[in-house]
C-alpha cells in the first residue's frame, strides 16, 4: 500500500484539499470535500440554533444522496445521536422510532413525504424541528436549516444511534456513550477496522455504495471511507450491470455487498459479465447474510481472492476471512479480528471444545452497550461480558468460526437438530430457484417438519413439476432427514435491501399459536 503524509479526517481533508472529490451522487454529480463539509457545518449550526444540545437526537429519513451524508456529519461533529431510518417503514413505525429515540429534529426527503408527515404528526415533532429535502407539507426546506458559515460554535463527537431490524417485535436502539472526542480526530477504531481489510487512507481508493445507507454496516463503510480520503460513489437503486459499469467508470477499489447481490451478478449473461474492466477491485467485502458455498466459489472464480467475508454485530466484535483462506476453510466466516473474543457456549453457559456446536458469543475489547430502554433484552443476550446474536456454530481446531444457523431458526424434527441454512444453501444454487427460505412447521408426530418456500427464477413456472424436480435435486445433495417435506411458492421473498430475510413473516402463518 502506498504511504502518504497527507492528513486524513473529513474536516482536515476539506481544509487541505477542498477540491478533492468526496461523493459522486446517484445522478453522477460530484461533490467535493469542501462542499460536503460546508453543508455539514451549516446544518450543524442550524441544529444548534434550533436548540439541539450534546446528547440530543436527530432522525434522518432520506435516500442515498449527498444531503443525507451532510446531515450525518453535521450530527457527528455536534455531539448528537443520529438515527438513519429505514425508508421502507410506514408512518407508525417511523413515529415509534421518533418517539422512542426522543428525537428533537427530523430531516426527511420529499420522496417519503407521506410517511414523514404521518410519522412527525403521530410522534408530535414540532414544526420548528421538521426539515425536508424538496417539498414536504408542514416541513421547512432543508436549505432553511443552513445557518451561517464555518464550523459550529460547539463541536464534540456525536454517534450513530442504531436500531435493530425488528424481525421479532419492536426495533431496539443501540446507544453508546458519547466519547467527548474532537470530531477532527478519526477514531482509532475506524482506521483499525479498515486495516482489517487492508484499506488505508487515500491510496486512490474509491468506495461503491450499492445498498441503502440506513444499514449499519453500509453507513459505517461510507463514513469511514470519507474520513480516510476515499471517494464514495452512491447508487440509488442497485442493479447488477449498473454496478459493473460504475466499477469500470470510477475505478472502484472496494465495496460492501451481500450474497443476494452476488447471485444477481452471477445471473447476468456471460457476455455482459465479461465486457467490463474490473481490474481496479482490491477488496469486495460481504456479510449480513449467509452466502451459499457454491455462490462464494463462483464469485472467487470470477473476481479472484478480493472477495472477503466478515461476521460482526452492531453491538461489537466479529471475525474476518479473505478469499485465499476461505478456499482452505470453505464455509468458515474466519478468525476473530484483533481485540475480538469469540466463544461457543452450551445452554448452561459452558465453553464448548472445537468441533462441538453451540451458541456463538463474542466481545470486542472492553466495549459495552445497552439496548435503549430495554435492560431485559440487554441482559438476555449476555453471559458475563460476552453477548450473542443468537447464532449457532462451532470453532475448528485452528480457531476458525463456522456458522450453522440462527438458534431461533433451528428445526427439531423427531429429536434431531436440523439447520435450515444448510438446506437453503443447496437449493439456492439450483438454476430454477431465485430465492429460498426453509423453516419448521408443526407435525403431530415429529414435532416439526421441514417446509421450503421458493421464489422461482425469472420465467420459471411454480407447480408440482418444479417441486418434483427440486426435491429430486435436493436428494442428491442432502441426507433424507434434511429434505423438505413440502415446497410452497411466492413471487418474492420478504428481504430487506441488505439481504436479511424476514423469515418470521413466512413462518408465522404456519404457527398461529406461536406468532408473537
Amino acid at each position: 500500500m502506498t504511504t502518504t503524509t497527507e492528513t486524513f479526517g473529513l474536516w482536515n481533508i476539506a481544509a487541505g484539499q477542498p477540491e478533492r472529490i468526496a461523493v459522486v451522487g446517484p445522478d453522477g454529480a460530484e461533490v467535493s470535500y469542501g462542499e460536503l463539509v460546508a453543508t455539514a457545518n451549516a446544518y450543524a449550526r442550524g441544529l444548534q440554533a434550533i436548540g439541539l444540545e450534546t446528547g440530543d437526537v436527530v432522525v434522518v429519513l432520506q435516500p442515498n444522496c449527498p444531503e443525507m451524508l451532510a446531515a450525518y456529519f453535521a450530527a457527528i461533529q455536534s455531539g448528537l445521536y443520529v438515527v438513519v431510518v429505514n425508508w421502507h417503514l410506514v408512518g407508525p413505525e417511523v413515529a415509534y422510532i421518533l418517539a422512542d429515540s426522543g428525537a428533537k429534529a427530523f430531516l426527511a426527503h420529499e420522496r417519503f413525504a407521506d410517511v414523514a408527515i404521518a410519522a412527525a404528526d403521530e410522534a408530535g415533532i414540532p414544526a420548528g424541528g421538521r426539515f425536508a429535502v424538496g417539498h414536504v407539507e408542514g416541513f421547512q426546506r432543508i436549505e432553511d436549516l443552513r445557518e451561517g458559515e464555518g464550523r459550529p460554535e460547539h463541536r464534540t463527537a456525536g454517534s450513530p444511534m442504531l436500531y435493530t431490524s425488528g424481525t421479532t417485535g419492536r426495533p431496539k436502539g443501540v446507544r453508546r456513550p458519547l466519547s467527548g472526542a474532537d470530531p477532527d480526530a478519526v477514531p482509532y477504531a475506524s482506521t483499525w477496522f479498515f486495516g482489517i481489510f487492508g484499506l488505508g487512507p487515500f491510496d486512490d481508493h474509491v468506495h461503491l455504495c450499492g445498498s441503502p445507507l440506513y444499514h449499519t454496516a453500509v453507513l459505517n463503510f461510507v463514513g469511514i471511507s470519507l474520513q480516510l480520503g476515499h471517494t464514495v460513489v452512491l447508487m440509488d437503486r442497485w442493479d447488477p450491470e449498473d454496478m459493473l459499469s460504475l466499477i469500470e467508470r470510477h475505478r472502484v477499489t472496494h465495496s460492501h455487498m451481500v450474497p443476494t447481490q452476488f447471485r444477481r451478478l452471477l445471473a447476468l449473461p456471460e457476455d455482459v459479465r465479461g465486457k467490463y474492466d474490473l481490474s481496479s477491485l482490491r477488496v469486495m467485502i460481504h456479510g449480513a447474510a449467509p452466502c451459499p458455498l457454491e455462490v462464494k466459489r463462483r464469485m472467487l472464480d470470477w473476481w479472484g481472492p478480493v472477495v472477503t467475508e466478515y461476521y460482526a454485530a452492531t453491538e461489537g466484535g466479529g471475525t474476518v476471512i479473505n478469499g485465499t483462506d476461505w478456499l482452505r476453510k470453505p464455509g468458515s466466516v474466519g478468525l476473530p479480528w484483533p481485540g475480538s473474543v469469540i466463544k461457543v457456549l452450551d445452554d448452561d453457559g459452558n465453553e464448548l471444545p472445537a468441533g462441538e456446536i453451540g451458541t456463538v458469543y463474542m466481545r470486542m475489547g472492553d466495549a459495552t452497550f445497552e439496548y435503549h430502554k430495554d435492560r431485559e433484552k440487554t441482559e438476555k443476550a449476555r453471559v458475563g461480558n460476552l453477548f450473542t446474536l443468537g447464532d449457532v456454530g462451532h470453532l475448528d481446531a485452528d480457531g476458525y468460526l463456522y456458522l450453522h444457523d440462527r438458534k431461533a431458526d433451528l428445526i427439531i424434527s423427531g429429536g434431531v437438530n436440523i439447520y435450515p441454512a444448510e438446506i437453503e444453501g443447496e437449493l439456492a444454487v439450483h438454476p430454477k430457484v431465485g430465492d429460498v427460505a426453509v423453516f419448521g412447521v408443526p407435525h403431530e408426530d415429529w414435532g416439526e417438519e421441514i417446509k421450503a418456500v421458493v421464489q422461482p427464477a425469472e420465467g420459471v413456472e411454480p407447480g408440482d413439476a418444479l417441486t418434483e424436480e427440486l426435491l429430486a435435486y435436493a436428494a442428491t445433495r442432502l441426507a433424507k432427514f434434511k429434505l423438505p417435506r413440502s415446497i410452497d411458492y411466492l413471487p418474492e421473498l420478504p428481504r430487506d435491501p441488505n439481504g436479511k430475510l424476514y423469515k418470521r413473516r413466512l413462518r408465522d402463518p404456519y404457527w398461529p399459536d406461536k406468532a408473537i
